[in-house]
């Protein structure tokens, strides 16, 4: 099964990150939840959107999204094991992030065409991914090892390897990661508020996108 993918090589998803800077980050217990979720950063001018996959039901809500959002890119993230990962490819993902460094999770990707962003820490895990075939690096948790100066101080031997922070990436840091080398950010809480979550305040939510995307233009080419 291969699938139909818009970006089916490292380059072209490298220059999707490129135009957008950044990365929704939803985890959700419930699936009328997730899509608004999805739907309100979409409004907002996100659009890629990272379902993880251990959200209720992620496989419904990426479907789902897939054809209520066909101008956004859906993927997934958290995925632990080829299983996961094969039930993903049949949701009809378009990206995958994982959260350590798998070499057959990374080569079944390959095999289907679908960007494949694992999470890495130190820089022996960081070449060990890029090396495999990873479409770029996600460094997790990335606050807690120096945030942007730790991304900064990775560029001189490593600038080469697109690299992705998540973990500590806030509204008004993102820009900075940005600045100091890396090609995009994922972001999760910032973006949906836990008060705007429990009064399903979606234009809040939108707010929040909106926000970070004008303080992200700069850095679109």
């Amino acid at each position: 099964m291969t699938v139909n993918n818009q970006f089916n090589s490292s380059q072209s998803w490298r220059h999707l990150l490129q135009q957008n800077r950044a990365i929704a980050v939803i985890r959700t217990d419930n699936i009328d939840q997730g899509v608004n979720m999805a739907k309100a950063v979409a409004a907002g001018g996100m659009k890629l959107i990272e379902i993880t996959w251990n959200s209720y039901q992620p496989s419904q809500i990426i479907q789902q999204l897939r054809k209520d959002l066909p101008e956004c890119i859906i993927g997934t993230g958290t995925i632990l094991t080829l299983e996961d990962l094969e039930k993903a490819i049949a949701a009809d993902i378009q990206f995958c992030f994982t959260p350590h460094v798998n070499q057959t999770l990374i080569k079944t990707a390959i095999n289907h065409d679908i960007p494949i962003i694992p999470g890495a820490l130190s820089p022996t895990e960081i070449i060990t991914a890029w090396q495999a075939g990873a479409s770029c690096v996600k460094v997790f948790p990335v606050q807690a090892i120096g945030g942007v100066a730790y991304i900064k101080g990775l560029q001189g031997p490593l600038g080469e390897i697109p690299l992705i922070p998540t973990g500590g990436v806030t509204l008004d840091n993102a820009a900075y990661f940005i600045e100091a080398g890396a090609i995009a950010v994922g972001l999760s809480s910032q973006l949906f508020p836990h008060q705007a979550l429990a009064h399903q305040d979606w234009d809040r939510v939108t707010q929040q996108a909106q926000l970070l995307m004008k303080r992200l233009a700069e850095f679109q080419p």
